[in-house]
């Protein structure tokens, strides 16, 4: 089945199945190069990945940086820190990623909601400051923003309705649930996780659609789908089943799995 057009008729993947740099070449260090940093980002590139996806939450002073957790490693939460104390800890900020990022390299963007966003008047939450960024960024990169939050997902939309948006499902969610949550909250896109896609020892139920059934249903209700931490071996089957993307931390051994034998011809 051919991958959804988008509501604007741009296919948000065109190159499907795409491959996509968790947090760069991978979560925590891969090859010496720790996630979310531009070192990591070149690397998961000049491996061949042509979309990275990395984490966006906002420190105390509303600076965006890219961060998975909600704490420094030395423990310290983000929503508490300025900027100047987050960047003594080495991280980076989502403006240092935009002024590196190559011409034709598509970005993932999830965004990380903080606690004490619930309490935080709309306009001023996570989402929000990053939503203000985000048509200007979308004019310069291939671009989709996600979230596990479903009220950020919406809080982007309002600033930037032209902008892809993609629902997240935590660990082994099932796709019955997430897919569509995703139609009926007008996203482009639908992520599951990759345990999601068949039997699991989360999800109690006791039979499971096939992986290709429900990327049917989630195509034929306009979404995209993107499969996250699939390793090799699942990746190959989630894109044979018809993923369009896959989200993963094992990028050069995937990028292998993927390429096609090299054909042999008899003497």
């Amino acid at each position: 089945m051919d991958q959804p057009a988008r509501a604007d008729g741009r296919r948000l993947f065109p190159d499907a199945p795409v491959v996509i740099g968790h947090r760069g070449l991978g979560k925590g260090v891969v090859d010496g190069h720790v996630e979310n940093t531009r070192a990591s980002f070149q690397a998961a590139v000049d491996a061949g990945v042509q979309w990275l996806e990395t984490d966006v939450r906002a420190c105390g002073d509303g600076t965006l940086v890219l961060a998975h957790h909600p704490t420094t490693a030395e423990g310290r939460f983000f929503s508490e820190l300025s900027f100047a104390e987050a960047s003594a800890c080495g991280v980076a900020t989502l403006d240092e990623l935009l002024d590196w990022v190559p011409d034709g390299v598509g970005l993932n963007l999830e965004v990380k909601s903080s606690l004490e966003d619930a309490v935080k008047p709309r306009g001023e939450t996570t989402a929000a400051r990053f939503a203000a960024r985000v048509a200007d960024i979308r004019r310069e990169h291939r671009l989709l923003v996600t979230s596990f939050d479903p009220s950020a997902l919406l809080i982007v939309r309002e600033h930037a309705p032209e902008v892809a948006i993609g629902l997240l499902g935590w660990v082994a969610y099932p796709l019955r649930k997430v897919i569509p949550a995703a139609a009926h909250l007008g996203c482009s896109a639908v992520v599951g996780h990759a345990a999601a896609f068949g039997p699991n020892s989360t999800d109690s139920a006791p039979f499971h659609r096939e992986a290709s059934w429900a990327v049917r249903v989630a195509h034929d209700a306009g979404l995209a789908v993107g499969a996250w931490c699939p390793g090799p071996d699942a990746a190959v089957q989630l894109i044979e089943a018809g993923v369009d993307a896959v989200i993963v931390n094992e990028v050069p051994a995937v990028l292998a799995a993927l390429r096609p034998e090299p054909r042999t011809t008899g003497s």
